[in-house]
């Protein structure tokens, strides 16, 4: 993958894809992450990587005039307006709040645009079916915003999976009024629920879960068990009312234990039988010790870089429709369970 090129790489890429045709893209809904996507999309095309940031869509007129003219492109108050402006389009970012994923990737993929849908792809797996239908009849690219599977360390651990057994993963927050259209589930855990189907590929067999309501009305933090038909157990605790901010997967496979730091970008290997002449020094001799090799980039940057090659190639994305669309019926799945312990809880009558 293109992750693992090296910089001399890059540069002869930059070089090549400066005389090619440069893909015009808009980002619709500059919020807090959507505006990090025009930031990136700039960004790449300041390095003449093949893009041109054209416009960005936001209902809120000032804000989309700001983030505009910030990232020196146009701001539009509506896709409508965007699409009937004259200007070409060949991609977009659907950062807009989930409610909205289905409505703004529909009308921009009717409009023959190719688009990068947020994560969670949609509200309801129903709207999720129509994505991909509309994608295969339209004949567009659509590619799912699992940021965290262009990780550094995420792609780094991909060449050393053999099979995964048990997993224990945290991802923690501090509360912030971003997001309380949905619950921690589809904020949150989605990001390592998608990881771990990724890695596991396998069937869910069985799932337990518990989750509460702390400053929102929705659930802010959850525990989950996931059981698969390959034997598989993931642990699963995600947390938007934290003091602290915590996002690690670990995981035990034959002989070896691998703990994957997201946000330092971090793989620790601890290895059984393995001789690694690069291994740390570790207190037990039988216990090799190995931090992998990871490269130097922000995730969005290898996302938002890796639809644009696919846009450009007519290939297929790396999270494809099916991977959101998997990831979204898990924790549909899990908001199902833990809606049902909460009623033999009577968890509901707390806040009456």
């Amino acid at each position: 993958m293109w992750l693992n090129q090296s910089f001399a790489a890059i540069g002869r890429r930059e070089r090549n894809l400066s005389t090619e045709h440069l893909i015009p893209v808009a980002v619709v809904g500059v919020g807090a992450f959507g505006r990090n996507h025009a930031r990136v999309y700039r960004q790449l095309a300041n390095l003449g990587l093949g893009v041109r940031l054209v416009g960005v869509v936001d209902s809120e007129i000032e804000r989309g005039n700001r983030v505009g003219q910030e990232f020196g492109c146009h701001a539009f108050a509506s896709v409508e307006s965007l699409v009937s402006s004259g200007r070409e389009i060949q991609a977009a970012s659907v950062a807009v709040p989930t409610l909205h994923h289905f409505a703004v990737a529909r009308q921009l993929m009717e409009a023959g645009i190719d688009v990068l849908i947020e994560k969670p792809l949609a509200s309801s797996l129903g709207e999720a079916d129509e994505l991909s239908r509309l994608a295969q009849q339209r004949g567009r690219i659509v590619q799912v915003g699992h940021l965290e599977r262009f990780n550094p360390a995420v792609r780094a651990t991909l060449p050393i999976l053999t099979r995964p057994m048990f997993f224990e993963v945290h991802r923690l927050s501090e509360f912030t009024p971003r997001s309380l259209d949905i619950d921690v589930v589809l904020d949150l855990m989605i990001h390592d629920l998608d990881v771990v189907l990724s890695f596991v590929k396998s069937p869910v067999e069985a799932i337990r879960a518990v989750g509460l309501p702390v400053l929102s009305d929705k659930v802010d933090i959850a525990n989950v068990r996931v059981e698969f038909a390959s034997g598989c157990v993931a642990n699963f605790t995600a947390s938007r009312v934290s003091t602290e901010r915590i996002r690690k997967l670990r995981f035990f496979q034959p002989k070896q234990y691998v703990s994957i730091d997201y946000g330092r970008q971090d793989v620790l290997v601890f290895s059984v039988g393995h001789s690694d002449p690069m291994a740390i020094a570790s207190v037990n001799p039988q216990i090799q010790v190995a931090r992998l090799t990871t490269a130097a980039v922000e995730p969005l940057q290898a996302e938002l870089t890796s639809f644009l090659d696919c846009v450009r190639s007519r290939s297929a994305p790396v999270v494809s429709l099916a991977d959101g669309r998997q990831a979204l019926s898990l924790a549909i799945d899990i908001l199902r369970t833990i809606g049902e312990h909460g009623n033999r809880l009577h968890l509901g009558e707390l806040g009456t």
